[in-house]
């Protein structure tokens, strides 16, 4: 058997903001290396916590960049929340929206009705990151959750890459709304916790997966909680300075500079590349 990592695995699940693409811009070499993973039939799944679009729209954005991508490949933490929240509450009950309209159709095709007002009573708030979510939202937010709304973020990090540096994330945003109710989220569903890595292994029958992401935070620490080894690419949020006295919770299984590590030896077991600095 090959040494190379493509042939170690059946099921390659991506992360998107710092893997795939940064904004609406592929990561270098990141085409290239979902069209040849394409080309060998190898399983592919995409797992991303955000919430400003839903699965078909990640899916064309993907494939505009020129890889394969479908939106049964394409799982988000906008999903993953609505079910908790389908779960949880009666069919019908009010949900105020602190995020993006993809955020408010995820809930509504779960039987729930997605409202933008406190005024409106609703029984829960769900917050997601958006690029439109201001005070105004957060207002919103403030209001239901201090009249005893349940509370529910879809993730919560802190950062989100962009073509200028590091931007404000959900979590920036969820502790924005901390501060002002003086408490936290009831729930957090989105990566580190291992659902959406767990699912994407279930609905496509994989033994050997492997998650490939570029937050130590959340997207390795979700693969070590859901069993899974892990790829660490550094095109996103993690420089390799960061990689020093990494807590055991947040070591990859590799290390590699970008997605080209799944085919060469630019991939390393993370011991090697900590002695290798």
């Amino acid at each position: 058997m090959s040494d190379a990592l493509v042939d170690r695995y059946d099921l390659f699940v991506f992360d998107l903001d710092g893997v795939v693409y940064v904004g609406s811009e592929a990561v270098p070499g990141a085409v290239p290396a979902l069209r040849r993973l394409r080309e060998r039939g190898a399983g592919v799944a995409y797992a991303t916590n955000n919430a400003s679009r839903r699965a078909p729209a990640v899916a064309e954005l993907i494939s505009g960049l020129g890889a394969p991508a479908d939106a049964d490949e394409v799982i988000t933490a906008a999903q993953a929340t609505a079910r908790v929240l389908a779960a949880r509450l009666e069919a019908g009950s009010r949900v105020l929206i602190v995020g993006a309209d993809a955020l408010a159709d995820e809930v509504t095709d779960v039987g729930l009705v997605a409202v933008r007002s406190a005024d409106e009573k609703p029984v829960a708030v769900v917050q997601g990151y958006g690029p439109e979510v201001g005070w105004k939202q957060l207002a919103e937010g403030c209001v239901a959750v201090l009249g005893g709304a349940l509370w529910i973020a879809t993730n919560g990090d802190r950062t989100l890459p962009s073509p200028r540096g590091p931007l404000p994330g959900n979590g920036a945003l969820v502790a924005a709304l901390a501060t002002a109710v003086g408490r936290q989220p009831d729930l957090v569903v989105g990566k580190p916790e291992p659902a959406l890595f767990e699912d994407a292994a279930r609905l496509r029958g994989a033994q050997r997966p492997i998650v490939v992401g570029d937050r130590l935070d959340t997207d390795i620490e979700g693969a070590n909680r859901a069993g899974m080894d892990s790829l660490l690419v550094l095109t996103g949020v993690t420089r390799p300075e960061d990689l020093r006295d990494v807590p055991p919770e947040h070591r990859p299984t590799f290390v590699a500079p970008d997605l080209g590590g799944l085919f060469d030896d630019s991939a390393v077991p993370f011991e090697e590349f900590g002695k290798s600095e």
